[in-house]
């Protein structure tokens, strides 16, 4: 009997190996049907695979259920994982988290690194069973010691936030290394890694190294790390400027909903940095940005409706978007929404709206709002007449350079508006 199970092993060892390399092929799938109906576990639950996967033949997520559900009742912990995959997911199965919990833990308890790092991602989330951080680490550490990249990560993750761990960013970085290094890497750990050398984050801070991890990452797509990549390029701090590979790098992670990309693609097609100007282009990822909360996308898609730039002008859509910004406290669109309610533009109009908003951009370092808020006090826009506050405010402004404050200034001097005549 052991010498048939081993020959068995082998049959089934070649067929897979013929399998990986012709996925498609409807011959080895029927060869591995045979094994599987004869009662192999390994084959049935290679047959799952097949059928969750589409590979040799139509996807069929019950069909995949029922040969891992034969697989993993005769303790293959592949298996077993894989069942607790479809019931966490809810695919070929009603979802059922308590049901993945036990199928988890069966494989864990076997040594699956997989099923070890989901079990870990149960208790870390509180999936059915309570929420326990120690628990979580335990299988995390056991899967990692394993060399699966995802716990590896993890675990960097909960070193580097101190969470149910001493915050330690020297372990930090050993698990990310490992994550990042091991095979083709884990994606997120290098992009975690260009933040460790970029920040010196328990490491000697090194830019260059900072750009390697960044772009490594960047070629698997993580968003993330084509954004910053995207910027080092634009900002030209740590690398040669290059607006070309710049707009190269945002606009991939711009198309995977990267916010703070999008918006840069904006900026980009407005001021024709890496691309030709194109106002409707820029117009169209701020608005992407914008309906994804970026105060700053908020602030720009305003203003490209006030003054009418890759749309037509409209002063209510200009208000509608400022006012989401200010309320994020973007000081600009607080400026503008203020000039807004003075002018009556696209709103009834108020002054004391109008000394509110200026005020919150004045108190933020606006020089703009700080020359407005001067304005107000004195000339009682919105607020009781005060010369010395007009004073006090032109003053912050003009120290930035703002002309309109100091020729304010000059005249207040001139003529000993709340302070001594000079």
């Amino acid at each position: 009997m052991s010498d048939d199970h081993n020959n068995d092993d082998d049959e089934l060892k070649n067929i897979i190996e013929k399998w990986e390399k012709t996925e498609k092929s409807k011959k080895k799938i029927e060869e591995l049907k045979k094994l599987a109906q004869q009662g192999n576990d390994k084959a049935q639950n290679n047959l799952g695979k097949a059928y969750y996967y589409g590979r040799g033949v139509e996807q069929d997520y019950k069909q995949a259920i029922e040969w891992w559900e034969k697989s993993a009742e005769q303790g293959n912990a592949d298996a077993q994982n894989n069942l607790g995959q479809a019931y966490r997911l809810g695919e070929g199965v009603k979802q059922d988290d308590k049901q993945a919990i036990e199928w988890y833990t069966k494989s864990a308890e076997q040594g699956n690194a997989d099923a070890q790092l989901n079990l870990g991602q149960a208790y870390y989330n509180g999936w059915v069973v309570k929420h326990n951080i120690d628990k979580a680490i335990e299988w995390w550490e056991k899967s990692a010691d394993q060399g699966n990249i995802f716990a590896q990560n993890n675990l960097g993750n909960l070193y580097h936030n101190g969470h149910g761990v001493e915050q330690d960013d020297k372990k930090a970085f050993e698990w990310w290394k490992k994550s990042a290094n091991n095979g083709k890497g884990n994606a997120k750990a290098q992009y975690n890694l260009g933040l460790v050398y970029y920040n010196g984050w328990g490491v000697e801070q090194n830019y260059k190294q900072a750009v390697y991890w960044y772009t490594k990452s960047a070629e698997q797509d993580n968003a993330d790390a084509q954004y910053n990549l995207g910027s080092a390029y634009y900002n030209g701090d740590i690398v040669k400027q290059d607006y070309e590979k710049a707009f190269e790098c945002f606009t991939k992670s711009a198309e995977q909903g990267n916010a703070d990309a999008q918006f840069n693609l904006g900026l980009a097609h407005r001021r024709g940095e890496g691309v030709e100007k194109d106002y409707k282009k820029a117009v169209e990822w701020y608005t992407k940005s914008a309906e994804q909360g970026d105060a700053e996308a908020q602030y720009n898609l305003g203003l490209a409706y006030r003054l009418g730039e890759g749309v037509e002008k409209d002063y209510k859509q200009a208000i509608e978007w400022y006012t989401k910004s200010a309320k994020q406290g973007n000081a600009n669109a607080q400026c503008n929404l203020g000039q807004a309610y003075r002018l009556g533009h696209g709103v009834k109009q108020d002054d004391k709206q109008a000394f509110y908003w200026w005020e919150k951009s004045a108190e933020q370092g606006n020089a703009f709002a700080q020359f407005n808020l001067g304005q107000a006090y004195c000339n009682g826009w919105g607020v009781k007449q005060d010369y010395y506050k007009a004073i006090e405010w032109w003053k912050k402004s003009s120290e930035q350079g703002n002309a309109g404050a100091q020729y304010n200034l000059g005249r207040a001097y001139y003529n000993g508006w709340g302070v001594d005549q000079d």
